[in-house]
C-alpha cells in the first residue's frame, strides 16, 4: 500500500494477490496473543481494497512522527467524496479505534466488521449506510507495543502500545485545544465527512463491576436535548437489550464506584453484602473528551469501553457486537438519525443550508457556563463483580481477570450533567482589528478555522453594540496537564458601544458549529481558549477580555 495526495493506492496486482489476500487481524492470526501493528492494518486494509469493489481508502492526515492516518470507506455504490455519500442520503457512521494504543480490541474489532460488511452477513447494509472507518487513530503509540504497558490488563499478554502520542498528549484530551497533528486531522475528518453518529472504541479500567462492556452518550447539556435523549432512549436502550439477548453481554452506562460525596473510589472492590453509600458516577462533561465534542457539533456520539478485566478475545468480541447493534440501531432509526441532525444545525442557521443572512441564530438558545453531576434516577440496579490475578507468562507482572461474579446492588446512578449557570447565545463575537495581529489571538483564530467555525472579516468601519466582558479574577492550576496550565477566569459583563475599524474579526452565531463556537469563545468557559492558554492577552484583573459578545 503506498499513499499518495490523500488517498490509499493499492499496490497490489490483479488476480493471484487478490486470492492470496490474507485479512485476518494480528490477533486472529496469533490465537489473541498479540494484537495487530501498523503493517497488518494496511495489510488488512489493503486486502479489503483488492477484494472488494465497495472500498474507498484514504489518508485522513498524518501522525507526528509522519505516518498516513488510514480511513476506510464502505458503501454500496462505492463513494470516494463527501458529495459523493451525501448524495445518496444515507447516514454516514464513523468508527475510530485506538484513540489509545494501550486499549487495542477496538482495532481489532472494527477491521473484522469491515470484513463482514465487504463480503459477510453485513454486506446488505452497504446499501443503506455510509461506513467510515479510522482503525489506527493513535497509529504512533501503537508502535510502541511492549508487554509492559497496561500489565494489570487482561492481555493480550504479548502486549501494547502507548496511551499518548509520540508527543506525549493524551488525544482524547485534544479536541479543544487541537495540540497534535492527529487531533487537527481527525477535527479535518469531520468537517469534510460530517459524520451523523461517530463511534469511539476504548478500553475501560477502575471498578470491579460485572458488565462486559459500558458506553457512554454525549454528556455536555450544551448539545442538542433531542441528540442526547434519542441516543439514550432510542438507541442505547434497545442496544443494551439486543447485547444480552443476542450476544448473551451485559453492558450499561460508563461509570466507577464513588461514595455519595462523590471521593474517588476507582478500582474499588465492593462487597455486594455491605456496599455501604455506594454510587455510580459517569466520568466528564467537557468537550475535551471526544463524545462530548461531537455532541457540540449537533451529531449523535457514542463512547464505547470494553471491561479491561474480560479476556482479550472477549473484549475483541463484545465489542464487535456492540458497534454491529450500533449498526443495526442506525439502520432502523435512518430517517430520524437524519432528520434530528438536521433540525439540530437549523437551531442556528434557519430552514436554509448553511449560514443565513442575519447574524441572529433562528431561535433564541441558553448554553451552560458552569455545570454539576447529577442523578438519573433515584436507584438503579448496578452489577458488581470482582478480580482474580493471574500471571502474564511475557511480562512477568499480575494480569486481573474478570471473575465469575456478577450481583446486583441498588445504588444512585450519577450518569447525567446539568448547567447551574447558563448565558443565552449571542448573535456573534468580535475581535477588534488592533488586536487581530496580536499572536495570541491569531492563534486562537486558528483553532476557529481548524474546528470548522465560521470567521469573516469586517470589510468597513462599523459601529455594534456588544457586551464587553471585565476580568474580576484568574485562577491557574498549580500543576501542568497536558502541556498547559489549565486557567479559569471569573468576569463581569457590560453593555458598550464598540466602533470596529476594517479588518476587524465577526465570529457569526448563525453557525451550525455555534456551540461549540461559544465553549470556545466565553472567557469563563471551562474548556475554551482561555482554559488552554491560547487566548492569554489581558487576561489580567480590570482588563478587559478581547473577544466581545454581539449583543
Amino acid at each position: 500500500m503506498r499513499f499518495v495526495t490523500g488517498a490509499l493506492v493499492v499496490a497490489m496486482t490483479a488476480t493471484s494477490s487478490t486470492q492470496s489476500a490474507d485479512m485476518r487481524t494480528r490477533a486472529e492470526i496469533t490465537n489473541y496473543e498479540e494484537t495487530s501493528t501498523y503493517a497488518d492494518v494496511t495489510r488488512v486494509i489493503d486486502g479489503l481494497a483488492a477484494t472488494s469493489p465497495l472500498v474507498y481508502t484514504e489518508s485522513f492526515g498524518k501522525t507526528e512522527e509522519g505516518r498516513d492516518l488510514p480511513l476506510i470507506v464502505i458503501s454500496d455504490p462505492k463513494v470516494a467524496t463527501p458529495a459523493a455519500a451525501r448524495k445518496l442520503g444515507r447516514p454516514i457512521v464513523f468508527v475510530q479505534a485506538n484513540i489509545h494504543a494501550g486499549e487495542v480490541e477496538g482495532k481489532e474489532a472494527i477491521l473484522m466488521l469491515a470484513r463482514r460488511l465487504v463480503s459477510g452477513d453485513l454486506k446488505p447494509m452497504t446499501r443503506q449506510m455510509v461506513f467510515l472507518i479510522a482503525p489506527d487513530y493513535n497509529a504512533d503509540g501503537n508502535e510502541k507495543i511492549t508487554p509492559m504497558n497496561r500489565t494489570q490488563q487482561n492481555g493480550p499478554v504479548a502486549g501494547v502500545g502507548t496511551r499518548e502520542n509520540s508527543k506525549g498528549l493524551d488525544l482524547n484530551r485534544d479536541y479543544m485545544k487541537l495540540d497534535s497533528a492527529e487531533a487537527r486531522a481527525l477535527v479535518g475528518l469531520m468537517n469534510k465527512w460530517d459524520p451523523h453518529v461517530a463511534v469511539d472504541l476504548h478500553t475501560t479500567n477502575g471498578s470491579y463491576h460485572a458488565n462486559h462492556l459500558t458506553y457512554s452518550p454525549i454528556l455536555n447539556p450544551n448539545a442538542d436535548p433531542r441528540l442526547i435523549e434519542f441516543t439514550r432512549s432510542k438507541m442505547l436502550a434497545p442496544i443494551r437489550a439486543a447485547m444480552l439477548k443476542n450476544h448473551n453481554w451485559r453492558t450499561y452506562y460508563y461509570g466507577n464506584f464513588s461514595p455519595e460525596d462523590g471521593g474517588g473510589r476507582e478500582n474499588a472492590r465492593i462487597d455486594p453484602a455491605n456496599p455501604g453509600n455506594v454510587t455510580w458516577r459517569t466520568f466528564d462533561h467537557r468537550p475535551r473528551f471526544g463524545n462530548n465534542y461531537v455532541g457540540l457539533r449537533n451529531r449523535i456520539a457514542i463512547l464505547s469501553e470494553a471491561y479491561s478485566y474480560l479476556d482479550f478475545k472477549g473484549r475483541v468480541a463484545v465489542t464487535e457486537h456492540f458497534v454491529e447493534e450500533i449498526y443495526k440501531s442506525v439502520q432502523a432509526n435512518a430517517k430520524q438519525i437524519m432528520t434530528l441532525t438536521a433540525q439540530a444545525d437549523r437551531v442556528f442557521t434557519g430552514p436554509a443550508n448553511g449560514a443565513s443572512t442575519s447574524l441572529r441564530s433562528s431561535q433564541p438558545v441558553d448554553l451552560g457556563v458552569d455545570f454539576q453531576i447529577a442523578a438519573v434516577e433515584d436507584k438503579v440496579e448496578i452489577v458488581v463483580g470482582d478480580v482474580t490475578k493471574q500471571l502474564n507468562p511475557r511480562s512477568g507482572r499480575e494480569m486481573l481477570v474478570m471473575a465469575p461474579v456478577a450481583v446486583p446492588v441498588a445504588m444512585k446512578d450519577y450518569g447525567i450533567f446539568v448547567a447551574t449557570r447558563t448565558l443565552a447565545l449571542p448573535k456573534g463575537w468580535v475581535i477588534p482589528r488592533a488586536l487581530v495581529a496580536s499572536p495570541r489571538l491569531a492563534a486562537a483564530l486558528d483553532r476557529l478555522r481548524w474546528h470548522g467555525i465560521e470567521t469573516r472579516t469586517i470589510e468597513t468601519a462599523t459601529q455594534m453594540d456588544v457586551d464587553r466582558f471585565v476580568v474580576q479574577g484568574l485562577t491557574r492550576s498549580e500543576r501542568e496537564f497536558q502541556g498547559h496550565q489549565e486557567a479559569r477566569l471569573a468576569v463581569s459583563m457590560e453593555a458598550a458601544a464598540l466602533s470596529l475599524d476594517a479588518g476587524s474579526i465577526l465570529i457569526p452565531a448563525n453557525h451550525r458549529l455555534a456551540r461549540l463556537a461559544a465553549y470556545l469563545l466565553e472567557p469563563d468557559s471551562d474548556d475554551g481558549l482561555v482554559t488552554w492558554g491560547i487566548i492569554e492577552d489581558g487576561l489580567s484583573v480590570g482588563q478587559g477580555y478581547p473577544v466581545y459578545r454581539v449583543r
